[in-house]
C-alpha cells in the first residue's frame, strides 16, 4: 500500500538529492530511511535555502517518488557514509507552505504551523499530499 511522505530538508541539499535522483534524511542514519516503500511519495519542505546560514523559505521544494526498495550507502569522505534511496523525481514548482496550513490534516495549531516540519522525516495522508502536490502543479502517478 503506498504512504505519503514529507521530508524536511535545506532547498540546497533538496536541489543536490533531486538531481543526483536521491533522499537522504537523520543526518544520514538509515533508520526512518527504512519506512519508506517503493512507489510511495515523498514531498520535500525546506524552512531554509541552505542548512548552515540560509535564508528562511518555508516552502514546499520538490517532489518525487521512492524508486527502490531499501536503503544504500554511499561514501561522501572518509568519516561520512550516509545511507539514501532512490527517487524518480516528478515535474512541479515550489509552493509557499503558508497559505496551505489550513488545508493540512498535520497541521494542528495554525499560529504553530512550522512544528510538524521540526520532525525531520514524517508521514502524511493522501489528502494532504494532494493538497500540496496540486499546490506544486505535480500529478502524483
Amino acid at each position: 500500500m503506498r504512504r505519503y511522505w514529507v521530508n524536511t530538508v535545506s532547498r540546497e541539499h533538496v536541489l543536490i538529492g533531486t538531481a543526483g535522483g536521491f533522499t537522504q534524511a537523520d543526518h544520514g542514519r538509515p533508520d526512518r530511511l527504512r519506512r519508506l516503500g517503493r512507489c510511495d511519495v515523498l514531498v520535500f519542505y525546506s524552512s531554509r535555502t541552505a542548512m548552515r546560514g540560509g535564508e528562511p523559505l518555508q516552502r514546499f521544494t520538490a517532489i518525487a517518488v521512492i524508486a527502490d526498495d531499501e536503503p544504500y550507502q554511499v561514501q561522501m569522505t572518509q568519516t561520512f557514509h550516509p545511507w539514501r534511496r532512490r527517487l524518480d523525481v516528478l515535474q512541479s514548482s515550489e509552493a509557499a507552505a503558508k497559505p496551505l496550513v489550513e488545508r493540512l490534516g498535520f497541521v494542528k495549531d495554525p499560529q504553530r504551523w512550522g512544528l510538524p516540519f521540526r520532525r525531520g522525516l514524517f508521514e502524511v495522508t493522501a489528502a494532504d499530499l494532494q493538497v500540496i502536490a496540486d499546490a506544486m502543479g505535480a500529478t502524483v502517478p
